[in-house]
């Protein structure tokens, strides 16, 4: 499968300065961010200072109620729950986290990463 990279034009030079005191003067942070949409003080400190309210809500991932029930059901009975990640970043990032929170309520888990 070919890749295709999207390259974004590069943000208003001035728009870049009135971000840079929020990014401690970082000028490819603040590019970055405005490419990627943050372009206003509140949309930065969001981003950069998350806290929970401003988390999208799970539950309106497609069956996510299901698979909550299911992992519940699995820790209720001492089943086994393979947790399956990819080796990217994020993919090995979310595999930790996963093992780390069940590992507190439930020991009986395993984690397969794909190629």
């Amino acid at each position: 499968m070919e890749k295709i990279w999207v390259y974004k034009d590069l943000p208003e030079e001035e728009k870049i300065k009135e971000l840079l005191p929020l990014v401690g003067e970082n000028k490819i942070v603040a590019t970055l961010l405005l490419q990627r949409l943050y372009d206003t003080d509140e949309k930065v400190r969001d981003f950069l200072s998350p806290c929970i309210e401003n988390l999208h809500d799970p539950f309106l991932m497609k069956d996510m109620y299901k698979a909550v029930c299911r992992v519940e059901r699995a820790i209720l009975h001492e089943e086994n729950i393979l947790i399956y990640g990819d080796y990217d970043v994020d993919g090995t990032t979310a595999v930790f986290l996963v093992y780390k929170f069940l590992h507190s309520y439930h020991k009986k888990l395993f984690f397969l990463h794909s190629q």
